[in-house]
């Protein structure tokens, strides 16, 4: 296996650009220093995940919101450079969504989020967007949208025989209606202890079972990889390569959006979060988020079993 052509996914969620200051002490409160550097990156979670799917081979359809500006025409540019079907990308008559970071010389960041139109989405586009949908299998979903704009895309899903993945990220308090329709739920560790109704870290297999009463879950642990609750209730560990991170932004979308190409190419689920790891890992070695993901050649496809 080459790639996953002939497999079809959608992602619902946010755009971002992602504006980035390095500076070794960072101002104070009316205060102008000078800055090291500056950068300016595509990002937003779900932009991420539908990038990274892309990335194998897979054509995805990116159903977003962005304005009616440069950075919108650049993220436009972007998922169309990806080989992504953008018929779903809604330009909307706000900025597009911007996230400002600021980095000092200790590698601290400090970060503001300006959604734009990422809270700009709409239930009914949701409806809309999802029910245009062809031969998609799979429809993942993150938090930097409103929430019921994700609960309305994933109730038309179901409705259409479509998988749902949500990534509870940035976390929020989630409905039951969103959990009820969530087929897999794919959180990091801070992100689980959020969820747990005890507020408990994923440290056991008896309390990452316990997450769930129905549904899927696999949490991401980092460099440790990943755990998979299997259908009879049990706990599967998957480990990740020893490796030296240099940066792990955007690993966990990395993740998501292999796991999620390879679960709706056919892979099996043990192989699909092995296929998910192996191309997370790889992007810690790089800087960036989507820079940093692994291209076609660079992808270990004999993980992939069907």
């Amino acid at each position: 296996m080459k790639d996953l052509a002939g497999t079809n996914i959608a992602v619902i969620g946010s755009t971002m650009m992602d504006l980035t200051v390095y500076a070794d002490i960072l101002p104070a409160a009316g205060e102008t220093r000078f800055g090291d550097s500056f950068t300016t990156g595509f990002g937003g979670k779900g932009a991420n995940q539908a990038v990274m799917a892309a990335r194998t081979g897979a054509k995805v359809t990116m159903i977003t919101g962005i304005g009616r500006d440069g950075f919108g025409d650049e993220s436009l540019q972007n998922f169309k450079d990806c080989q992504m079907d953008t018929t779903s990308v809604l330009r909307l008559e706000t900025h597009t969504g911007v996230a400002h970071i600021w980095v000092d010389g200790q590698g601290q960041n400090r970060i503001s989020i300006v959604p734009g139109a990422n809270f700009a989405l709409t239930p009914q586009d949701a409806i809309d967007e999802v029910g245009k949908l062809k031969n998609v299998s799979v429809l993942i979903a993150q938090c930097e949208i409103p929430q019921e704009v994700t609960l309305a895309a994933f109730r038309t899903a179901q409705e259409l025989g479509i998988t749902t993945i949500l990534n509870p990220a940035p976390y929020q308090p989630l409905t039951d209606d969103l959990l009820e329709l969530t087929d897999w739920l794919i959180p990091n560790e801070i992100e689980f202890a959020e969820l747990d109704h005890s507020h408990r870290a994923p440290d056991s297999d008896e309390i990452i079972a316990s997450l769930r009463a129905k549904g899927r879950t696999i949490v991401t642990l980092g460099g440790e990889g990943a755990a998979l609750v299997t259908l009879d209730g049990k706990v599967k560990r998957f480990s990740a390569k020893k490796v030296s991170a240099v940066d792990t932004t955007g690993a966990g979308d990395c993740f998501i959006g292999a796991f999620a190409a390879a679960l709706a190419s056919g892979a099996s689920e043990d192989s699909a979060v092995q296929f998910g790891i192996d191309c997370a890992t790889k992007s810690v070695m790089r800087k960036g988020a989507q820079s940093s993901y692994p291209n076609l050649n660079e992808m270990d496809f004999s993980l992939i079993v069907k």
